[in-house]
């Protein structure tokens, strides 16, 4: 039986595009988020992730309310920043396919992470979105006084993929994590890149990983402040289209 990661991406590869909330007022925020999406979708990226990066909790609401309404067919990701109890909390009421959490395991003492896994498997009750988490993700501490290997196997029992940065939001995602974390993993456990995906990086990057989470390129300045632009979404995809079926460079030897 397909993973549960499968079944929700049936696509190979997923490219997943950051809905970061910019402008200036609740209403532009809005219809920008609106102009995104469509402009993600319309090019072949298989689904959006609503934040608030820029915006707040409001508009990740009215976001979530019009691709409910407008688009009952995407495939609609969710990570509320610095709140993750909202955000179990808004799939419950909407339709989100999957919720990214910065940080599932490393980034609290010990003391605090047996509370904070329980927490966590609480909200996770009843709640049918996949789960995508980080572990060593960018500007989270690493607090936990255990190895990579621990934190990574504590993190797999708490979330459906990982998703693996390097330090900084747009930084290329380093290749040697990449692959140290499939091998940490056994091979089998899904691998999304999370920062830095460009059109020239995307076939290394994803001849390690399986599919990638992209904000900056996408924009017209390629930086996060930007605005979604539909011809770097153009040329990312059409790298992506021609290496989606390739499959995992690493993961057999991960397995070994």
């Amino acid at each position: 039986m397909d993973s549960r990661f499968e079944q929700t991406f049936a696509t190979p590869k997923p490219i997943l595009g950051m809905l970061h909330l910019t402008g200036e007022t609740p209403a532009e925020r809005l219809d920008i988020a609106r102009r995104e999406t469509e402009i993600l979708l319309a090019n072949g990226v298989d689904g959006v992730i609503v934040e608030n990066y820029f915006g707040d909790k409001d508009d990740v609401r009215h976001v979530l309310e019009w691709l409910e309404e407008r688009k009952p067919d995407a495939l609609v990701g969710l990570n509320v920043l610095r709140d993750h109890h909202l955000a179990f909390e808004l799939a419950r009421q909407f339709r989100v396919d999957f919720i990214q959490m910065d940080s599932v395991a490393g980034h609290l003492r010990p003391e605090e992470d047996a509370d904070f896994a329980a927490e966590l498997a609480a909200l996770r009750e009843g709640v049918t979105s996949l789960l995508l988490g980080g572990v060593r993700f960018k500007y989270q501490p690493v607090n936990s006084g255990r190895s990579e290997a621990e934190d990574l196997r504590l993190g797999m029992q708490r979330c459906d993929a990982f998703v693996v940065t390097s330090d900084a939001t747009g930084q290329e995602t380093d290749l040697d994590k990449v692959r140290r974390f499939r091998t940490l993993t056994g091979g089998g456990f899904p691998l999304l890149i999370g920062a830095g995906l460009t059109a020239a990086n995307a076939p290394e990057q994803l001849a390690l990983a399986d599919g990638a989470i992209v904000g900056s390129f996408f924009k017209d300045s390629y930086v996060d402040t930007g605005i979604v632009d539909e011809a770097h979404v153009r040329e990312l995809m059409g790298v992506v289209a021609g290496i989606r079926h390739q499959p995992v460079a690493a993961r057999a030897g991960a397995a070994e």
